[in-house]
């Protein structure tokens, strides 16, 4: 029978130069939605924090991460559904494969990156992509940086793609604040609150956007363009679907929503899947309808 697991990860880097301030709260609020909108059970979850026991298997260290992550593609088989969301500081270290443009790959950044150092973008794809069936759906949400795949949906520098669904998911944010103006009086936090949703819409355009900074001459019409890799990744053949919320010369932030700190791009993922629930495309990316 397919299986649904997840591998949530959130780091706040508390008590450190580098302290972020919604990255817990993403993946609480990411746990939710996959328990009570999407059935996912519990007990197929694994969630890391480093608001946890430091010396425990649950902590956000480079070793923990990369056994979680160990857990999530073992023994996968066709039909199951692999999701994970990483929620904290992406970074970049020098590419040693003089494959990308800006000369770094990007990395993620485990609570202990200043003793044992980030996980690169190229680690990443060897560890949950490789190893997946081909018929195995693997879904990342990354409020930070990314793993290396193949291709990717290119935007203009203003953040727009010319793929309709995309423009849509965004509409609806907008929509929503809109709504949230003419339902309120217009008191400073609610109209706080209208501006993070607008820009929660323009981040998860911006998601979709150029990694590699190509030309226009690199994409087809409706905005999907080829990464160039050493590694033969395209040939590979892999059912694998990533979120960024940013590009290599871009960071992702922590906003706040009705009060509560939270990352900008989970935070409008999740308002876009919530706006339209039971929609076939966003079914497939929960494992739903394979």
């Amino acid at each position: 029978m397919p299986r649904r697991k997840a591998l949530l990860i959130g780091i706040n880097y508390t008590g450190t130069d580098h302290a972020l301030q919604g990255c817990i709260n993403d993946v609480h609020n990411m746990r939710d939605f996959l328990v009570q909108e999407h059935g996912y059970h519990p007990a197929d979850m694994v969630t890391l924090t480093d608001d946890q026991n430091k010396h425990g298997v649950f902590y956000p260290n480079g070793r923990n991460m990369m056994k979680g992550i160990k857990w999530l593609v073992e023994e996968n088989s066709p039909g199951d559904s692999l999701f994970l969301h990483y929620s904290g500081h992406g970074g970049q270290v020098p590419d040693p494969d003089g494959d990308r443009e800006s000369s770094f790959d990007d990395t993620i950044v485990p609570v202990d990156f200043e003793t044992n150092g980030q996980l690169d973008s190229d680690m990443l794809h060897r560890a949950l992509v490789s190893p997946l069936d081909p018929q195995v759906r693997l879904t990342v949400i990354f409020d930070g940086s990314a793993i290396e795949l193949p291709y990717v949906f290119r935007a203009d520098e203003h953040g727009n793609v010319t793929l309709m669904d995309n423009v849509k998911e965004a509409a609806s944010l907008y929509q929503s604040a809109q709504h949230l103006v003419r339902g309120f009086a217009l008191t400073p936090a609610k109209l706080q609150e209208a501006k993070e949703l607008f820009a929660g819409a323009q981040n998860f355009l911006k998601g979709f956007q150029n990694r590699g900074r190509a030309k226009a001459a690199d994409v087809d019409a409706e905005g999907l363009g080829e990464e160039h890799f050493i590694e033969p990744w395209a040939k590979e053949g892999k059912d694998a679907w990533m979120f960024s919320g940013c590009r290599d010369d871009q960071t992702s932030a922590d906003t706040s929503i009705s009060g509560a700190h939270v990352g900008a791009m989970s935070n409008a993922f999740l308002a876009t899947m919530r706006a339209s629930p039971g929609a076939t495309k966003h079914s497939k990316l929960f494992g739903e309808e394979l």
